[in-house]
């Protein structure tokens, strides 16, 4: 799995790649991009939790 620099655990990456949705990045494309990560590699760390993306609320639950 390549998610960059990214936090390992599930709660804490969650809590991260939303409050970066919310407050910097209009799209889960656009944060992937720009940190150089795999959007399939992210949504599968998050999906193992229990969490995906919503992409008309631009976050994961």
């Amino acid at each position: 799995m390549n998610i960059g620099n990214l936090p390992t655990d599930p709660m804490i990456l969650l809590s991260y790649v939303n409050t970066m949705l919310r407050d910097s990045y209009s799209s889960l494309n656009e944060l992937c991009e720009d940190k150089g990560i795999a959007r399939s590699e992210l949504e599968s760390a998050l999906a193992r939790a229990g969490f995906e993306y919503n992409e008309a609320q631009n976050r994961f639950w």
